[in-house]
Parts: C-alpha cells; structure tokens; sequence
C-alpha cells in the first residue's frame, strides 16, 4: 500500500467520499466555463464563452454569477466602441481551486481504476490519465 493510501485509510474513515470535488465547480456547465478560461488566462469574452460551452445567455450569466459570488471568476462589464461587452476571466483564487479540484478528480480516476481491477497498469494504458 502507497503511503497515499495508507494516509488516505487511515486519516478518513469514509477514503471515496472525495470531499475535494467542490460543488461549485462540479456542475457540468460550471466545468466547462472553468476549463475555457484556464485555457484562455486573459479571459475570454461573454459571446466566445457562450459559444465555447454551448450554453444560452441565461445559462451562462447564472453559472457565471455563482463562479463570481465564489471568488472564482471575475466579470468586467463594459464598452467596445459604443457597444455593449462582457468579458470574463479566473481569478488567482479560481485558478488555485480549480487545479486543487483537478487533482482530486485525478485521484478519483486513479481509484476508480484500481477498483476495476487494473492497478498494475499504467492509467494512460486504458486512456484515462494523459502520459
């Protein structure tokens, strides 16, 4: 047993209950807004990220209202010529969160393997980890 799971087991009473899989950033839409702007440090435009993640504009406006009301991104309203423009982009707290949920989620996927009964293979094998 790896000192991970040694730590796991016996510091947890409950090791699969991933409390690391924060909910605000669990929901599917949420998710997608997340990876986007990772992807995109100096953000991204309202337009751009409603047709990155295939959501309607009220969709994204109250998935981005509780992603701001977290901390985790920030929305600038403002003006492009006399045109109206949203843009948005994560903030140092959202990036720290988010990668603090990648890795609990990395970690899920490793277990999930080992349950499967694949523990001795590498988790890029079967195409669920990136080499």
């Amino acid at each position: 047993m790896s000192k991970t799971e040694m730590s796991k087991t016996e510091g947890n009473t409950a090791p699969f209950s991933y409390d690391g899989l924060d909910r605000v950033i669990h929901e599917k839409a949420r998710l997608g807004l997340l990876t986007s702007l990772m992807a995109h440090p100096k953000g991204l435009a309202f337009a751009d990220l409603k047709q990155l993640c295939g959501l309607t504009d009220g969709n994204l406006s109250r998935h981005l209202g509780v992603l701001q009301e977290a901390g985790l991104v920030e929305v600038t309203k403002g003006y492009e010529g006399n045109r109206p423009h949203t843009s948005c982009r994560l903030t140092r707290t959202g990036r720290r969160r988010f990668l603090d949920y990648l890795a609990v989620l990395e970690g899920l996927v490793r277990d999930a393997a080992r349950a499967a009964g694949r523990e001795d293979a590498p988790a890029a094998k079967f195409r669920i980890l990136p080499i």
